[in-house]
């Protein structure tokens, strides 16, 4: 009775026609007493109970498979979308129309007509998706819409399989370069690896021949019997990420409400995503810290956990970062205690106080990377007025401290930003040509990682603008070989 009442409400404009106009050919016919007109009336109005009766005792028994490729994407890609129907009942189908839904930053999703399916038979369907915004989607459920032949009524029935398409920030990528002193870094994490022994996993007994500097003390000692490692331990440097996700550091967001829709944050994220997916492949251990602590942490190419997160992260309503502060100087998974990491800080609108914070923070040995969105240049109207005299001074606090600083205008690209990258400068606040030159001031060339009283970054191809640079003794930077800023 339930399935027959649902399919009475599925009745097309064509069936509630038919039931209406029998309705008045029955009311005509008793005030008239017209019996041909009567009969008329009735059969007019039993045609749409008979096709919902017909409709909803139908049976097909129709199994779904949905396949996505890829399951992960990154915003502006295209998602293949393969459907296979199968036919597992008796009697053949009748013409079904197909509805399979995507969310409304996927296009919407796709509708199909599908002839008679055997029994036993298979159709495969095949659509594409857009994924123009990041974010999780579901696709699903298929709706399949069952009718009679007349088109009196029509019933939906739904399958319950969901599937889910994680669409992360569109990624740059960055030039290929690593920081200066890398190399002594890792040989001496790689010495105290091998006096405490990280991985005894790798271990095996001694054989006459091999090298006394290979034999593993803390296993030998442990197990009474010559110890040595098998191979070279593979160390991976330490990295942190930390992003600036409070809502009043973006004004483009909507009324700092914390809804993703500012477009400086959205490129911040992009730069995050670019920037782990550059160390990662490079050697290193990264963890992302935003306003909430530690998020997750990537190595290698499992870069899975840090999309995951990219993909659903907005501003949140906080107003301090001391949480992703002190996680900072907690060291993370790969680094010791008393091994710095390099550590990258990706910030809209910050002021005074939180550079100070950030300069306890810079790690002795290992590059820090600071890049601050210009927020006066994204959004001109929701900036605060301070917005660019906070720059200002969050920039000259940070270069002294030994941070290397890239600001980012409207329309900058993070490859071109990057320390490594060639080009010309394209104004003041861009952080760009051949960031690979010696400083050159008034008083003359320079040292690499000194800071003259006065001049300009040069580029090795000649191109002359206000760039990137460390500050007086600062550790180097993927590519930066003592640049400097002139006053």
């Amino acid at each position: 009775m339930r399935d027959f009442v649902a399919a009475l409400r599925g009745l097309t404009i064509r069936g509630r026609s038919f039931l209406a106009a029998g309705a008045a050919c029955v009311v005509s016919a008793v005030l008239l007493g017209e019996q041909d007109l009567l009969r008329i009336g009735i059969l007019l109005a039993c045609l749409p109970i008979l096709a919902a009766a017909v409709v909803c005792r139908t049976r097909y028994r129709l199994s779904c498979t949905r396949r996505l490729e890829p399951r992960r994407v990154t915003a502006g890609d295209r998602v293949a979308v393969r459907i296979q129907l199968e036919n597992v009942s008796r009697s053949a189908s009748s013409v079904l129309l197909v509805e399979d839904t995507a969310g409304s930053g996927l296009g919407g999703g796709a509708r199909f007509v599908l002839d008679r399916i055997e029994p036993g038979g298979r159709r495969d369907l095949t659509y594409a998706l857009r994924a123009t915004t990041r974010g999780r989607y579901q696709i699903g459920p298929m709706a399949i819409r069952l009718g009679d032949p007349f088109g009196l009524c029509e019933l939906t029935r739904s399958f319950r399989s969901l599937d889910e398409l994680v669409v992360a920030p569109a990624l740059e990528r960055l030039p290929r370069t690593l920081p200066r002193g890398s190399a002594s870094q890792r040989a001496e994490q790689r010495r105290v690896s091998g006096l405490v022994g990280e991985d005894e996993t790798t271990t095996r007994p001694y054989r006459p021949g091999d090298d006394l500097r290979r034999v593993h003390w803390k296993t030998t000692a442990r197990s009474g019997e010559m110890m040595v490692r098998r191979e070279e331990h593979p160390h991976t440097s330490a990295a942190t990420l930390l992003l600036d996700s409070r809502a009043q550091a973006w004004p483009g967001s909507p009324g700092f409400t914390g809804a993703p829709g500012s477009d400086a944050f959205e490129w911040a994220i992009g730069a995050v995503g670019g920037i782990g997916m550059h160390l990662a492949r490079g050697g290193h251990r990264v963890r992302l810290i935003t306003d909430r602590g530690p998020v997750t942490t990537i190595a290698g190419t499992a870069l899975s956990g840090l999309l995951d997160e990219l993909s659903t992260l907005s501003p949140a309503q906080t107003a301090s970062l001391r949480p992703a502060l002190a996680a900072v100087r907690r060291p993370g998974a790969g680094a010791g205690a008393g091994q710095g990491g390099m550590i990258v800080a990706v910030l809209g609108h910050a002021d005074s106080t939180l550079a100070t914070a950030l300069c306890g923070l810079r790690p002795t040995g290992a590059p820090a990377i600071a890049v601050l969105l210009d927020v006066t240049s994204w959004d001109p109207g929701a900036a605060p007025e301070s917005a660019a005299g906070d720059l200002v001074a969050v920039r000259g606090i940070l270069s002294r401290a030994g941070w290397a600083v890239l600001v980012a205008p409207r329309g900058a690209r993070l490859a071109a930003l990057w320390p490594g990258a060639g080009g010309a400068a394209r104004g003041p606040a861009a952080a760009s040509g051949r960031l690979g030159a010696t400083a050159t001031g008034a008083g003359g060339p320079g040292r690499p990682g000194d800071l003259p009283g006065r001049g300009v970054a040069a580029g090795r191809d000649g191109a002359v603008g206000p760039s990137v640079s460390p500050g007086r003794g600062a550790p180097a930077v993927p590519g930066l070989r003592g640049a400097a800023v002139g006053r």
